[in-house]
């Protein structure tokens, strides 16, 4: 079983750090929306579920981050014979910090617009027997002290169907 989460988290870490993944959406929505927020490369999508205390106690990384990780494995054995048919939900937090309050809400918006965007570009088979119908549901966590000052945090969450042996 873990090796099915850790297959599902390294597929939408690929996806998710791709030469037309997040990176490229936040640049292109910046120069769109023309706002001045900081560049992601792929060094800052990671896979992990960890707090942001724990995150900022641990490492000197910087912010925006984003954290892919598998919160839930369901096996329905939809399939006869396979080892694993069931869905496994996956969870992307994007994570922004700032020292001001001023336009924190709108600049995670637009992480979670590039994010949602990246998801939308891939629907279909990711292969070795993982498919993504499309759909989400996105989570915003009220601001709080943390990083520069101050942090917010909002999770996007999707189902991936995976039927392997």
């Amino acid at each position: 079983m873990i090796r099915i989460a850790s297959l599902a988290t390294q597929k939408v870490m690929s996806i998710l750090a791709a030469t037309q993944g997040v990176p490229a959406a936040i640049a292109a929505l910046v120069s769109q929306e023309g706002v001045a927020l900081p560049a992601i490369t792929a060094t800052q999508i990671v896979a992990q579920n960890a707090t942001p205390e724990l995150w900022e106690e641990s490492t000197a990384g910087k912010y925006p981050m984003i954290y892919v990780y598998c919160s839930k494995m369901t096996n329905q054995l939809k399939e006869k014979f396979r080892t694993f048919s069931g869905d496994v939900q996956m969870t992307v937090e994007a994570r922004v910090s700032q020292n001001q309050l001023t336009e924190i809400d709108a600049n995670l918006g637009v992480y979670i617009d590039a994010l949602t965007q990246v998801l939308n570009q891939n629907r279909g088979d990711w292969g070795d027997g993982i498919f993504y119908s499309g759909g989400y549901e996105v989570a915003f966590g009220a601001v709080r002290r943390g990083g520069q000052n101050f942090l917010q945090a909002a999770k996007v969450s999707f189902s991936l169907e995976v039927s392997t042996d």
